[in-house]
């Protein structure tokens, strides 16, 4: 074996030693008709939640590779004639939010977000934003930003359900929380706009969903929580995007409709 051809030998092996991982398939969840609605009150303890099943727990949005979240998040899902609803669960020993008017960038407080692409081509779709004191943030995006899409903030969701619910006590630093959980009720008339696919959902039919948790390191000072300057927040996500950037529709949750909605 001449140097030449040992070199490119050992450049190959190299290669094939640090070459990365395919990325992790997208994650899947079978959405079950509600037997009973839910009551929107951003409690999961009421009946029509009770035997259905979690999300697998939240990642970090870039894989498996990094490290674990701090927090743990999970969702659920149902559905029936009028609504798609989502509960969430996130633990947090310090539940706080600052952000009081609609339509806020919610994503400066730790919140929990939701996107929709109904028919699943990767265009025309939905982005809910919650914090814990209930402000919502609903935008559409006609294509994903890297492909020169422009969010309309002027979209808005008639009709909309939304709750949360606070395991300890919001915006005090003194005391320990558990957590926050989350109700949402998005109406199918409302996502039926641009979904270009049967809405309510057809049983059998799956649609593209992806959930989202920010979460922002914090400091006490002066009894008041505040974000530690110069740190980036946390992004933990159901399905990993394997990149900082939630708009890569195709990397989403595969979301199956199942049974027959009320």
């Amino acid at each position: 074996m001449n140097l030449t051809t040992r070199l490119n030998l050992i450049m190959l092996v190299s290669l094939a030693c640090t070459a990365q991982p395919a990325p992790e398939p997208p994650r899947r969840y079978t959405c079950v008709p509600a037997a009973v609605a839910p009551v929107i009150d951003g409690r999961l303890d009421d009946e029509a939640w009770r035997a259905v099943p979690w999300t697998d727990d939240f990642v970090d949005i870039e894989g498996a590779a990094r490290p674990a979240p701090r927090f743990r998040t999970r969702a659920k899902m149902l559905w029936d004639g009028d609504y798609l609803y989502v509960g969430a669960q996130l633990d947090e020993p310090h539940v706080w939010a600052t952000l009081r008017t609609h339509d806020s960038v919610i994503f400066h407080d730790n919140d929990f977000e939701v996107f929709i692409d109904p028919n699943g081509d990767a265009l025309e779709y939905y982005e809910f934003e919650i914090n814990a004191l209930n402000t919502t943030w609903d935008l559409f995006l006609p294509k994903p930003y890297k492909q020169g899409g422009k969010a309309s903030n002027a979209w808005e969701i008639p009709g909309l359900k939304s709750a949360v619910h606070v395991d300890g006590t919001l915006n005090d630093a003194s005391d320990v929380d558990r957590g926050w959980s989350v109700e949402i009720a998005f109406p199918w008339k409302a996502l039926a706009e641009y979904a270009h696919t049967s809405t309510p959902p057809k049983p059998g039919d799956r649609w593209r969903i992806n959930f989202s948790r920010v979460e922002w390191r914090h400091e006490v000072v002066d009894g008041q929580y505040r974000k530690v300057a110069g740190t980036r927040e946390d992004n933990w996500v159901w399905s990993p995007q394997h990149r900082i950037d939630m708009h890569w529709p195709q990397y989403w949750g595969k979301v199956e409709f199942a049974g027959a909605a009320r």
